[in-house]
């Protein structure tokens, strides 16, 4: 199970470094590149075993708060051309936010069960 979870952790490392890249041409890049770093970074360290738990907490309650602040007043889909453009933005925002931080949160449980041992 631990070789499953070293693989996860890496991959969502990969996905986490491609996510931030992407966002380039976003209004806000630099915010981006940190959020992304951010799950990149905790996610390589828990794959080596070297997350703490308190940084994988701590993390998961700046990406929720991160993700609740974000959310459109109205929710559009995320579909261009579904809606406001501002609050299909903000929908992905949120939710690219709440992705990291169930990964967060699942860090700290595999953490608090005995990852390291």
């Amino acid at each position: 199970m631990d070789t499953f979870f070293k693989i996860l952790a890496f991959g969502f490392s990969a996905l986490f470094i491609w996510a931030g890249a992407l966002q380039y041409n976003d209004p806000d890049p630099i915010l981006w590149y940190v959020v992304y770093g951010a799950a990149a970074l905790a996610s390589l360290m828990f794959a080596l075993k070297k997350l703490p738990l308190w940084m994988a907490l701590m993390l998961f309650c700046i990406f929720v708060i991160g993700a609740y602040v974000d959310w459109p007043a109205q929710f559009e889909g995320y579909d261009i051309g579904g809606g406001d453009i501002k609050n299909i933005e903000m929908a992905r925002e949120s939710s690219g936010l709440l992705l990291c931080a169930l990964i967060m949160l699942m860090y700290a449980w595999r953490i608090r069960a005995g990852w390291r041992r």
